[in-house]
């Protein structure tokens, strides 16, 4: 596809770009400048401390739609406030991309076509975990995830911890609890599993600067022991609620 015919889709289907962000004034212009090659239905959601990126967008003649608090909540809710106002704007679907530059805005098309094959589907990003650059602690907490992921839900993905996506909006509007956190991401998959969402994995780009160029919010003792909490309780939910209806459909569907 053209970026002409990649804008009008978007348009037309309605389709936002929500780019959650907690102090990367660093990378935020850069990575608004490069998915506005695609589409101007922007919305950046700083998540505590936002003067300096909103700095950073206004030195660089960018004004995406903001949204803005000043205390840190974390990505879930950051998410969160990103998909209310795109619904509020009348979109229909968003696609999320972090703001710390690991994530290829240039991989859009890729989405704008695996969501034209699949409409209606949760689209993810698979990173290459296998890559050199790839920080131990984040590839370790996404294979432990990739493992209880497929036992909460039968599934198989090989990437449950990415944040480049495309969500059909109308999947959030079953009253879903999601955490505030970084391990919100693998809470909404598995919610989206459990009620018969489909779920369609794309191979993506991602970079990773040296360590010491990096802003990353994820924190590996901290977030791994909150992603091991909710897949406990995740794991209690698939036992004694997604299994067993699972297996009754299974059933039914028999006789």
């Amino acid at each position: 596809m053209t970026i002409d015919e990649i804008k009008e889709t978007m348009k037309r289907e309605r389709i936002s770009i929500v780019i959650p962000s907690y102090h990367n004034e660093g990378t935020i212009a850069d990575v608004v400048s490069r998915c506005l090659v695609y589409t101007d239905q922007i919305i950046v959601v700083l998540d505590g401390e936002p003067e300096k990126s909103q700095q950073a967008l206004l030195e660089a003649d960018l004004h995406p739609t903001i949204v803005a608090y000043e205390i840190n909540k974390g990505k879930g809710d950051a998410l969160k406030e990103g998909f209310k106002k795109a619904i509020h704007q009348g979109y229909e679907y968003a696609i999320t991309i972090d703001s710390d530059g690991q994530h290829f805005p240039e991989d859009i098309p890729l989405f704008i076509d695996a969501f034209l094959k699949n409409k209606g589907a949760m689209i993810v990003g698979a990173r290459n975990l296998s890559a050199d650059n790839m920080p131990q602690g984040n590839t370790f907490a996404n294979n432990f995830s990739n493992f209880w992921f497929h036992f909460q839900t039968g599934l198989n993905l090989s990437d449950t911890q990415s944040g480049y996506r495309l969500y059909p909006l109308s999947m959030l509007n079953s009253g879903w609890h999601v955490t505030s956190r970084y391990e919100s991401e693998l809470e909404f998959l598995v919610y989206a599993a459990w009620h018969g969402e489909q779920i369609v994995e794309i191979p993506i780009r991602v970079y990773y600067p040296p360590e010491n160029k990096r802003v990353s919010s994820f924190r590996p003792v901290r977030d791994f022991m909150r992603i091991t909490i909710l897949n406990t309780i995740l794991t209690t939910g698939a036992i004694f609620y997604y299994l067993p209806h699972r297996a009754i459909r299974k059933w039914r569907n028999r006789k």
